[in-house]
Order: C-alpha cells, then sequence, then structure tokens
C-alpha cells in the first residue's frame, strides 16, 4: 500500500480546513496584538517616551507573528489553489491595501526615530496607527463578504474564473459591521498586550481602551449573529456531495437561501464556537478591570479563537461561496488539491510547525517581562 493512501482523501479535506483554521487563529492570536497596539498607539501613549514604550513591547516580536499570515497564504496557495485564484484576484484591491498598510510598520519602526523632529516622529505614529487599523478593518470586511457571498463564476468549458465585484462593493453594510468587529476584537488583543508589557500610563491607559474594546467585540458580535440569522442568507449543497469526489466545483447544485444557522441545529455542539467567542471577550473584560495580566491577554485569545471559529464552523463545507451562481461555490470537497499534495504538505506541516510553535515559545520566555520608560531611553541603542 503506497503510504499516502493510509489517509482517505475525505479526512485529508478536513485536516486541512482544520489547519486553515489553526493558521488564521494563530495569525489572528500573534500579530493581532500587534495590530492592535498600532491601532492604540495615537491614543494610549501621549509623549514621545510614552509612545516609545508602546512600540517596545511589540518592535522585537512582529516579523516572527507575520509567519502565520505568509503560512496562511502559502496554505492556501497549495491546499486549496481555486480558493487562492479567486480570494487573491478578486480581493485584489484589498490586498493591496492591506499589503501597504503592512509596509508602513517595519518602514515606520526603522525611521521613527532617525530624527529627533517631533514632527517626523508624530507623522510615522501615524504611519503605524494606519498599519494596525487598515489591515484590521479590511480582513474583517472581507469575511463579511464571504458570508454573504463573493461575485465569480466559472466557465463551464475551460474552468476559467470570472469576478464581476468592486473594490466599493466590498464595502457594504454587513462587511463593514465585520470590519469594526475584527478591529474591536484586534483593539482588545492589543490592549490586554500592552496591559502585560507595558508599564505606567500607557498600560492604565490601554487597560481603560481594552475595557470598552471588549464590550464592544460583545455588542458587534452578537450584531453580527443577529444580522446574520434575520439579513444574510445562507448557502446549502441541495445534491448528493462526495467527500472524496474530483475538485471539480460544478459537480454540485447549491443553492443561496439557506441559513448559516443550518449547522448549529444539525450539530448542537457547534455552539461551543460563539460561545467562547462571547464568554472569551466578557472574561477578558472582568480581567482587565481586576488587574489580572496575563488571564486578560489569554481570554482575549479565547474570544478571537471563538469568533473565527464561529465563522468557519458555520459556513461549513463551504469555504468560499459564489453569490453569482451558487454552484462555483467552493467547499471543503471540491476546491482541495490532489490527495498526494495534501498528504506531502502533512507531513511536512506535522516536523515543522512543532519547531516553529517552539521556537515562538522560545523567543516570548526570553522576551518576557515589561517595558518601562527607563528601557527606552537606556543609551545601549537596543529600543526603538
Amino acid at each position: 500500500m503506497i503510504l499516502h493512501e493510509l489517509i482517505d482523501y475525505e479526512i485529508l479535506r478536513v485536516i486541512w480546513w482544520l489547519l486553515l483554521g489553526v493558521l488564521l487563529i494563530a495569525f489572528a492570536a500573534t500579530d493581532g496584538f500587534d495590530l492592535g497596539v498600532g491601532t492604540l498607539l495615537p491614543f494610549v501613549a501621549k509623549t514621545d517616551t510614552e509612545r516609545r514604550v508602546a512600540i517596545n513591547t511589540i518592535g522585537p516580536v512582529w516579523e516572527g507573528n507575520q509567519v502565520w499570515l505568509i503560512l496562511g497564504g502559502g496554505a492556501i496557495f497549495a491546499a486549496w489553489p481555486p480558493l487562492y485564484a479567486v480570494s487573491f484576484s478578486g480581493f485584489y484591491l484589498a490586498m493591496f491595501a492591506i499589503l501597504l498598510a503592512l509596509i508602513l510598520r517595519p518602514v515606520g519602526f526603522k525611521y521613527r526615530s532617525k530624527r529627533e523632529s517631533a514632527r517626523w516622529r508624530n507623522n510615522w505614529d501615524w504611519a503605524l496607527f494606519i498599519g494596525g487599523f487598515v489591515p484590521s478593518l479590511i480582513f474583517g470586511v472581507a469575511v463579511g463578504n464571504v458570508l454573504q457571498g463573493v461575485p465569480f463564476r466559472f466557465d463551464p468549458a475551460d474552468m476559467r474564473i470570472f469576478y464581476e465585484g468592486t473594490f466599493f462593493g466590498l464595502l457594504n453594510p454587513y462587511a463593514l459591521l465585520c470590519g469594526l468587529l475584527s478591529v474591536a476584537m484586534l483593539v482588545l488583543h492589543g490592549a490586554a498586550w500592552l496591559v502585560l508589557k507595558a508599564s505606567g500610563p500607557v498600560a492604565e491607559r490601554a487597560r481603560t481602551y481594552g475595557s470598552l474594546a471588549s464590550l464592544a467585540v460583545i455588542v458587534l458580535f452578537a450584531l453580527g449573529g443577529i444580522f446574520l440569522a434575520i439579513g444574510v442568507n445562507g448557502y446549502s449543497i441541495t445534491s448528493e456531495i462526495n467527500p472524496a469526489g474530483p475538485s471539480n466545483p460544478l459537480f454540485k447544485t447549491a443553492t443561496h437561501d439557506g441559513s448559516w444557522l443550518a449547522n448549529y441545529g444539525t450539530h448542537p455542539w457547534m455552539l461551543i464556537a460563539p460561545i467562547l467567542g462571547f464568554a472569551g471577550a466578557a472574561a477578558a473584560f472582568l480581567a482587565l478591570r481586576a488587574r489580572w495580566e496575563v488571564a486578560a491577554l489569554l481570554f482575549s485569545k479565547l474570544s478571537i479563537f471563538g469568533i473565527i471559529s464561529t465563522v468557519g464552523l458555520s459556513m461549513f463545507p463551504f469555504i468560499l461561496p459564489s453569490s453569482l451562481e451558487p454552484n462555483s461555490s467552493l467547499t471543503v470537497w471540491d476546491a482541495s488539491s490532489s490527495h498526494s499534495t495534501l498528504f506531502t504538505m502533512l507531513v511536512v506541516s506535522v516536523i515543522f510547525l512543532p519547531i516553529i510553535f517552539a521556537y515562538t515559545a522560545w523567543v516570548y520566555k526570553v522576551l518576557w517581562g515589561k517595558v518601562d520608560e527607563k528601557t527606552v531611553t537606556d543609551k545601549s541603542g537596543h529600543a526603538y
């Protein structure tokens, strides 16, 4: 028996659906607090020294945290080629805006302190704010559009992809609501990080903004669920499903008159995801007010896990539904790479993901401790 046949094609597809979720959650749980700190920078730090304190809480780790974004993009490219083709072409301008914003971060870190000019440093501080706020918003807007369906279709003759949407069409009310939820979620995470890593006025202001953000997460998550239930039609497959069938989205029949909440009726255990989303945000609020620093960050991560998992479980088995032709929608069962490709990638992931987790844990252990004004004003030149 060939080794890769030890795992069924159906199981491999589900494993890679789960791994994609793991990578997205890992990105939000790590680089998410970097984005949150950038978004909070103009508000939690009033003086140049205070802003340097905030910047230096994320300066040593932000590059490593972005590994998860790269891994997520690579996983989509290799494991779900049609998903990569549709999303990276259809959302091209949105992706470009994210990349431009993310480019501002390393430039801002490196150039901010090159001159003593207050105007120079203030401009770079706003660049860091853009580098945090814009990706946070657009990531959420993208999820909101995915839940509503993306305007693409396949040509049955040659499987060419046609995307018929516009950039401003992405900025619809429900997508913007999801964008605001994403911003609130990552602001909460960034605030919890600052409370843990910073000291003095920066940490105190972060505690206040984090408390407000946690309440915003609860309200926006609830509103998102309500609108999803009464105002956003879900998708469902009406034909026979072959979980081990060929990767051709047009081999099925789907409709756009279903409900994204149907999975919770069929599998009640899935309700744990939205419960964790709400409970994590509420617990983070209580931890911030009680000054439980580590707990606040962990509960914030729990909320992120619950919110992102809610999206994935609600949509399963859909990955990217089509609002133009529901039959063209991409699902776990018809949008993956071949059996051998998925197996080979799984072997590589089993080897390297634990190494990445271990290295990340070691880095955070080495960098454990608070950043204070004395740290950033030290003349050794190690601080941003």
